[in-house]
């Protein structure tokens, strides 16, 4: 009798969970309404961009700092400080700028991860299609709402997605219950590098994928305030790197003509 009771209320509070179209229906409207309230916003991110040898030992690092502003299209990064170290003949050469000329695959990818992927048109700085939540991105992909937790004192929904071309992100959500804001995504690859280029060119990226947490500052207003990824990257059968990656946004500001106002982020 007790399993019958536990199965019907089970069953019950199942029937209760709301459709996902509708889930993501409201997810969409609410990513493209915070996404005009975000112009309001000012803060300070750091970066740390790190690739390592199949030995473990670091190859080359490089941490950033940034504040950043809105702009009439996406945001504008201010440049505050750059420290790097890369190694060369068993030693590490330090830097404080931005090694933009520099020769090598190392140089590069740090330039490129920093400069691409953690900057986006969008108003937090992301790239949009990692993280399929907007109208037109959630186009691509398929939905299915996994069920309903407690995640950090609030009730969220947790939802999978799927792309309808193989070669794009997979994942899952959480979907705060009652604003529909995202509250932690986290992605990978649809599907590996295909075995004929693996076989001509000897490339292959394994455990790609990145994780982004929301933090909730002012009503309707979510922010991103931690990113990043790891994953294992071989190359023309020469090069093989360990590269991980990390954002955090902190020291939010609303700046407008009246009144400015600060947010400390929760410790994550």
């Amino acid at each position: 009798m007790k399993v019958l009771l536990l199965a019907l209320l089970a069953g019950g509070a199942q029937a209760q969970l709301p459709d996902i179209q509708e889930i993501m229906r409201r997810v969409a409207f609410n990513q493209a309404r915070t996404q005009a309230a975000r112009r309001e916003f000012v803060y300070h991110q750091k970066q740390n961009v790190r690739l390592r040898r199949s030995n473990g030992k670091v190859a080359r690092e490089e941490f950033r700092e940034y504040d950043i502003t809105p702009a009439s299209r996406g945001l504008h990064r201010e440049l505050i400080s750059v420290q790097g170290r890369y190694e060369k003949n068993g030693d590490y050469v330090v830097y404080d700028e931005p090694q933009k000329e520099a020769d090598g695959i190392d140089a590069g990818l740090v330039e490129g991860f920093s400069e691409d992927l953690m900057k986006d048109d969008s108003r937090d700085g992301l790239d949009a299609g990692l993280f399929p939540l907007t109208y037109h991105q959630q186009l691509k992909y398929e939905f299915r709402l996994v069920g309903a937790e407690t995640y950090r004192g609030r009730r969220v929904y947790r939802v999978a997605f799927d792309p309808k071309d193989r070669f794009d992100w997979k994942g899952e959500a959480l979907i705060d219950a009652d604003e529909f804001q995202p509250v932690f995504v986290s992605t990978r690859l649809g599907r590996g590098i295909p075995l004929a280029v693996k076989a001509l060119l000897g490339t292959d990226v394994k455990g790609l994928g990145f994780s982004v947490a929301y933090q909730k500052f002012a009503d309707g207003v979510w922010f991103p305030v931690s990113y990043g990824g790891e994953f294992d990257l071989h190359v023309l059968f020469f090069y093989k790197r360990t590269i991980s990656v990390s954002m955090t946004n902190t020291d939010f500001r609303r700046v407008d003509v009246n009144s400015q106002v600060s947010y400390a982020s929760e410790t994550q």
